[in-house]
């Protein structure tokens, strides 16, 4: 076992320290390995019932069986706060990816452990269970995990804080005035003027995250890397500023994101989950949680409700609105950013506008105001394909669906 494996193996959570099924049914109350059939918790309606033609969805579902989306898990499509269509897709993995899961490479720096991309005991699922793996969707839990903790009045460092007091690094190379003045708002906004290439294919030995990933150190890696912009002035998608923001949360508030998630997120909205460490121990927050799809729908439904879950705050509304609003510009196209959620327009109107949280491998929830509507797609397509994937999911979800319906929950 490489080192990063065996660091990882005594810091991850209880469900992967514990091997037999049974004592995971019992710490974690979700299903042995037939899981990945599993429907949610939610409350259930019909999609009539929802203003939602079911005929179209099937439509939708066939297509996704038939792999026309490629390799796609599940879609969960819940509306009022009620789940009105979950459906999963068997894929065999182990056929698919079997033999990449031997070699070591750009997404497989640990053959017998959580960081080989291609091994079924952690991808998609862990452990037979109904977790998927979230990679990006971790970034934008963060998120909501600092504005807990800011609700909490745990997290008191200002947005606008320089971040390397916070980070414990003995020596930073390539530093100059501009990365001093890297702040936690720039984080939040992938606008930390760090060097970085992600850009490339996640399997291109040149991708900064995936070099960050096989090094023992992330926080380390990241902020050494020399700048290229003044911080806050330019968008570029960087996986590593999410893990120095775990470094500054434990910095700010003394405890894991990931523990601090567990007693004031996933408790209260009965959520199980996973979080792989890093090799120092740190929670990997730009990918390294596991969550079900419904348990992932629960979080956009919180975020839709104003930060309500159960008539109780958990984040503040003030938070809620600031994340998704639109901090920076993503390119071309009708994306922007907030706080690492992203905004994408889907109408002509200016309320036209989702809400989503994306990761790796087709990972997605998607919180859509305008229908009072939360939707779900989890995959686990990794490797770059030839055939170009239609992009119409959630175009068809929601010509489906009436525009103006009244929830009365």
């Amino acid at each position: 076992m490489s080192e990063r494996s065996s660091v990882w193996a005594t810091t991850h959570r209880v469900a992967g320290i514990l091997q037999a099924a049974a004592l995971l049914v019992f710490l974690h109350g979700f299903s042995p390995p037939a899981a990945a059939q599993t429907k949610s918790d939610w409350p259930t309606t019909t999609p009539k019932e929802m203003g939602i033609n079911q005929g179209q969805l099937d439509d939708l579902s066939n297509d996704i069986a038939a792999g026309k989306y490629g390799l796609v898990d599940s879609l969960l499509v819940a509306r009022c706060g009620k789940a009105v269509y979950e459906k999963t897709y068997q894929r065999d993995y182990g056929k698919i990816y079997g033999e990449r899961a031997k070699t070591e490479g750009p997404l497989n720096h640990d053959l017998q452990g959580p960081y080989n991309y291609f091994s079924t005991d952690f991808h998609p699922y862990y452990h037979g269970s109904d977790m998927h793996t979230m990679q990006s969707v971790s970034k934008t839990v963060t998120s909501v995990t600092i504005g807990l903790a800011r609700a909490h009045n745990d997290f008191s460092a200002p947005l606008d804080a320089p971040i390397l007091s916070y980070l414990g690094v003995k020596k930073i190379t390539n530093l100059d005035e501009r990365k001093k003045k890297i702040t936690i708002r720039d984080l939040l906004t992938m606008t930390a003027g760090l060097e970085w290439h992600e850009d490339l294919p996640y399997d291109d030995p040149k991708n900064s995250a995936d070099v960050m990933e096989a090094s023992h150190d992330w926080v380390q890696y990241v902020i050494d890397q020399p700048m290229a912009a003044e911080p806050g002035s330019k968008f570029v998608y960087n996986s590593g500023a999410t893990e120095l923001l775990a470094q500054v949360f434990k910095k700010v508030t003394g405890k894991s994101v990931d523990d601090y998630a567990a007693d004031h997120l996933f408790k209260p909205l009965n959520i199980h989950y996973y979080w792989k460490h890093t090799p120092t121990g740190l929670p990997d927050t730009e990918g390294g949680l596991y969550l079900s799809a419904g348990d992932l729908a629960k979080i956009g439904q919180l975020y839709l409700k104003e930060g309500m879950w159960n008539g109780q705050t958990l984040v503040s509304d003030d938070w809620v609105k600031d994340s998704v609003s639109p901090h920076i510009a993503v390119g071309a196209g009708d994306w922007k950013y907030g706080y690492l959620w992203w905004l994408h327009s889907f109408g002509t109107a200016q309320e036209d506008v989702t809400w989503q949280a994306r990761g790796f491998g087709g990972q997605n929830l998607i919180v859509v105001p305008e229908y009072n509507m939360v939707v779900v797609f989890t995959g686990w397509d990794i490797l770059p394909s030839n055939e170009k994937r239609p992009a119409d999911r959630l175009d068809r979800v929601l010509a489906a669906s009436q525009r103006f319906f009244g929830c009365t929950e």
